[in-house]
Formats: C-alpha cells, structure tokens, sequence
C-alpha cells in the first residue's frame, strides 16, 4: 500500500501473537502464490483447536485483529492492547499453567503500545519528509466549454493498439490488455493528446495490421502497439510508436522489470511518447498513476474490468473481482471505482431478460454503488469513473439535478469520458430533453463506435421518432455485439418492431431475450388483428404502448400508472416514448405519473429532423 493504515500493523501482530500462542503461523502453504490466495480466501483454525489452554476471549481477540476488511478489525494497537489487557484481568481464575500465556499476552500489550506510538509520531514525522516537495504546476486538467468532433480537435492524436500477449502458455492476455489500458488512461491525462477510445482501438486486436488504414480508420496521426511477457515475477514490455501515415517509426523502448515497478513502466512510456511528441506533459508522474503495489490486487482488478466490459454475466464476476482487490487494498480508488459501477449496472443484467423488476434488488445495489463511488471520490476527487457511478444512482433514483451535477463534473475532469456522455444521454431523455439527450448519445459514439454507445444511440433516435435510423444503429450494434450478452441492443429493437406491426419478425430474432414471449406474441397479434381481446392481462413492457396504438387511451394510462407505481428505478425509459405523446395532456400523466417520478411540470423537448441531404 502508498499509505499503510494501523490497521495492517494490528493484523501483522496478530500473526505473531498467533504462532508464538500456536506454534505454527495462522497460514502455511508450500509457496508464495499458494499463501496469498490461502491469506485472502481462507480462515486460520482456531486458536483453541490448535491450544486449548488459550483464553478464550484472547482466541476473539486474535480473530477480530486477524479480520480480511481492515474496517472490521481493531483500528488502532490501543484498541487491540485493551482486549488482550482484559483478558489479563479475567486469567485470574485460570490455573497456573496458563502463566505462560499470560506473560505472553502482557509483553504483546507492550509491543502493541509501542507500535502505536511509533504509528502516531513515527509515520508523522516521515509524513511530513514526504511531503516537502514542490507542488506540480497545472495539476487540473481544464475542461473545454463545447464539444469539438475528433476530425476537427487540432491535439496531436494517438490510438495505443492491444499489446501482444508474448507469454509461455499466451495466458497472459488479460494482463496484457490491462497494461495497455493503463498506459491509455495515462496518456488521456495528458490535456495537449487526443486519445482515440479503447474499444475502436482494441478492435483491430489479433489481425494483420496495415498502419496507414488503421491511421485512416481511427483518425489518429500516431499508433502505439507493443508486446508484454510475463513470468514469474518478471515482465517485459516492448513498445514503438508509429507515424500513422508513413509507417515511420518515431519511437521504441523496451522495459525489464520486477512486476511491482509494472506502474512506473506506465508512467515511463506516457512520459517518453509525450517528448517525443514534444507535448507539454502538464502532470506529474504521479499524478498519471493512481498505483497500488499489492501485485495480485492489480491483477484483480484487471480480471475485474474484463469482466465488466462483457457485460452480462461479467457484472457479478466483475463485482467479485473488485471487492476481492479492495480487500487486498483498502486505498485504492480505480477499484472502489470499478466496484461503484459494476454494483450501479448489476441490476440491468439479471437473467436472460435482463432487467429486473425486483424493487429491492435495485434498491440494495445502488445503496452499495453510491457507497462505493463515495469512498473512490473520497480517495482520488478527481476519479472522472466514480462521479459517473454516482450520476448512475442519482438518475435511477430520479434525483435528476445531483444526477445533472455529477455527469458534468465527470466531464469537467475527463471531457473524452464516452462513458460520461452515454449515461448522461439517459439522464436528459429521462428529463424528457431529448433533443439535448441526442446530442449527448452522438458526442459519446463519435468517441466509442462500441455496442453499449449504439444501444443508446438507437434508443433516443426511437425517442426522438427517426426509427429507421435507430434500426439501423441497433442492427449495426448486434452485429458487433458476438457473444450476445448486451441483450438490450435485442430488446429495443424489438420494441420497436412490435409497435411497427413486425411482432413475427421479432420473436424470430430476438425470443431468447424477451422475457415473457407468450403476452409478447399476444400484444402483436392484437395489434396485427386490431383486436383488444386478444390482450393480455398480465403486465408487461409494451402494454401500454400497445394500448395506445389500439386506440384505448384509458386502457394505456391504466398499464403505464400499473408500471410506474410497481418498478421504482427505471421507468423514465416508457414515460416519455412516442407512442405515448397523446396521454402528454391528460389529468392523469400530468398529476399523477409524472409527480411519481418527481417530473411534475416538464415539457418533452425533441431534436430537430435531420437536415435534408440535396
């Protein structure tokens, strides 16, 4: 850890308070790797089942100091001292034989003090040393007023291309991904570089590369790609930049390193590109770099951020990856970070229909994502991610404004976020800003032509009533979307062919990710034959859609009241669909849903029609 608590001294004590009780350390394996996957996942045995004469309430204090989260173990040595200083008091009714540990328990008091005071005056002093350098100059990034399209942004721009997994057993690829993605975050740091995304950049991973096309492509001046070797504790990272245009090669370097130096590799590459592209760099080293030097956390939270951009069922596996990484290092903000926005995504990838309509399952998971984003913010203020966690919770609780705030703080800190841009897009259409939500979706795609920015693009585009162009953002989507797990991109498109009257075409395609087929297949064929009979009574999305298009405005206000009362989180994405525009005036929508969702009095907003093309 950069800064280490007395939490971790407490835990160090505890160990040896354990083996000299026990004889034996609290955890043994036959290597280093073993150890630390035992210390991380497993529990010592008791302490009385290794020694019965040890007191019981020295055995709950040796637990609690031995806890896996720094928060639940004794927080300062004093605290700990007092515990077993107790049991001291209460060892009088123990027989002589256990003078032996009560002498032991009374010299672990002494060290524990000792500690402490070297805690409080040691560290403080050593604080104080660390702290007399210099401040950086320009340690803000400046934000831009306006949004400026890439093509016209005059910043040198660089795409950094998937380095090369050159491992043994080529298993390292993950951890290879991840090297590139933290030498992209750095360079992103650097206000004068124009960065192209990671997931355009990374699409051209495992194929023959032509440099100027991918140059073409991206619409960057310069490529940076190499290759990482890893074993052991051993890495080597290989790197060159590229003059896009003429293949020319500007730059090359290779790193051999012991794998906890990995981040000053980072900063090292950020750095040299920046001279070599005689860019102002305007940060400090380490200001590039939010580091942690517990190697296996790192690795965590690279597995972590794989799992997440799968989506699906990469959200839970990304949620045990970062909370395993911030059990290993309480201090680390780009974990709590990850954590905040898996646990804000979780509940949109429940099951194969995606979504969940469980109250309390939103309510538990937004709760530990603000939690989260908190603690990140709380770390590292300027964690562009966390801010963008947090506007997630605000929007899907309909704190509208503090949604506002935190997406605009995002982008103040981080004006390339497409991440930023995409859930703010969301939060302006739940707004009914749609005009301005539209602006926001395009702004995030012409950074990440990625599925999750043409999932939203596609929606809006519906909202804003231009469907065959949001069915072909949707298709295009799919299409990149391979293994299937953005089920979204197949919902609303379905959606949108069942109100088009193609409810067929639509289960054809997409019956695996619509979550009720039967009343779906029932609503098409009532719109088909114009026959509300054929309807279902079961609640569903699309009933009140459907409803409408059938002519019963009652019948609509009905499903959509049904809806808005009965899903807390969410609805905004039907108050404001086309199809609805006519119960816009009604007594009902205007006094009764949109209050609900603490939207009393706003007016729809939609983009104006593309201009004509003559």
């Amino acid at each position: 850890e950069r800064i280490v608590r007395p939490s971790s001294d407490v835990f160090a004590l505890a160990c040896v308070l354990y083996e000299m009780l026990a004889g034996a350390p609290p955890f043994t394996a036959p290597n280093a790797t073993a150890l630390i996957a035992r210390i991380i996942s497993e529990r010592p045995t008791k302490l009385r089942a290794m020694r019965d004469t040890v007191p019981v309430a020295v055995e709950a204090a040796v637990d609690k100091a031995l806890s896996k989260l720094p928060a639940d173990r004794y927080q300062r040595a004093t605290e700990f001292a007092d515990a077993l200083s107790a049991s001291v008091r209460d060892a009088s009714s123990v027989p002589r034989a256990t003078s032996f540990m009560r002498a032991v328990i009374i010299g672990l008091s002494v060290i524990a003090a000792a500690v402490l005071a070297w805690a409080t005056f040691g560290r403080s002093t050593l604080s104080r040393v660390a702290d007399t350098s210099p401040p950086a100059s320009g340690t803000s990034v400046a934000a831009r007023a306006s949004y400026v399209k890439p093509s016209d942004d005059p910043r040198p721009a660089i795409a950094v291309l998937a380095f090369v997994d050159m491992s043994p057993q080529h298993d390292q690829d993950y951890f290879s991904d991840g090297i590139s993605e933290e030498i992209l975050t750095a360079l992103s740091k650097i206000r004068d570089l124009r960065v192209a995304a990671r997931s355009t950049a990374f699409g051209f991973k495992g194929r023959d590369l032509d440099l100027k096309r991918v140059g073409e492509q991206l619409g960057v001046h310069y490529l940076l790609s190499g290759s990482v070797r890893k074993e052991g504790d051993q890495v080597r990272i290989s790197a060159e930049l590229v003059n896009a245009a003429d293949g020319f090669r500007v730059w090359t370097e290779s790193y051999d390193r012991r794998l906890k130096n990995v981040f000053a590799i980072q900063a090292e590459i950020a750095a040299s590109i920046s001279e070599a592209l005689r860019v102002p760099l305007g940060l400090t080293r380490q200001e590039l770099v939010l580091p942690t030097l517990d190697m296996a956390a790192h690795d965590m939270y690279l597995n972590g951020r794989a799992a997440l951009r799968r989506r699906g069922r990469g959200v839970d596996e990304a949620i045990r990856l970062f909370e395993t990484a911030i059990a290993r290092d309480t201090n680390w903000a780009p974990a709590w970070a990850g954590l905040a926005e898996a646990r804000a995504l979780r509940p949109l990838y429940d099951g194969k229909a995606g979504e969940s309509w469980d109250s309390t399952l939103w309510a538990t998971n937004l709760s530990k994502a603000e939690v989260a984003a908190k603690r990140a913010l709380a770390l590292d203020p300027r964690s562009a991610a966390a801010h963008v966690a947090l506007g997630g919770v605000h929007r899907d609780r309909w704190e509208w404004e503090a949604g506002e705030r935190e997406y605009r703080e995002a982008l103040t800190l981080d004006p390339d976020s497409h991440e930023a841009h995409t859930q703010y897009s969301e939060l302006l259409w739940g707004m009914g800003r749609l005009d301005e939500s539209l602006q926001e979706a395009e702004r995030a795609l012409a950074l990440d032509r990625a599925p999750v920015r043409l999932d939203v693009y596609g929606f809006v585009l519906y909202m804003n009533r231009r469907n065959a162009e949001a069915e072909a953002a949707l298709n295009e989507g799919i299409a990149m979307d391979t293994s299937g797990d953005l089920h979204f991109l197949r919902t609303v498109l379905a959606t949108q062919l069942l109100m088009a009257g193609r409810y067929k075409e639509a289960l054809s395609r997409f019956a695996f990710y619509i979550g009720d087929t039967v009343n779906y297949r029932m609503m098409g064929e009532a719109l088909a034959n114009r026959d509300p009979r054929r309807m279902p009574t079961t609640a569903i999305r699309g009933l009140a859609q459907t409803w409408m298009l059938l002519g019963d405005k009652e019948r609509a206000l009905d499903a959509l009241q049904a809806e808005v009362f009965r899903l807390p989180y969410r609805v905004k994405f039907n108050v404001w669909d086309p199809n609805l525009a006519p119960l816009r005036d009604t007594p009902r929508f205007r006094d009764v849903i949109l209050p609900h969702v603490k939207l009393r009095g706003v007016v729809v907003r939609l983009a104006p029609p593309p201009a004509t093309v003559r």
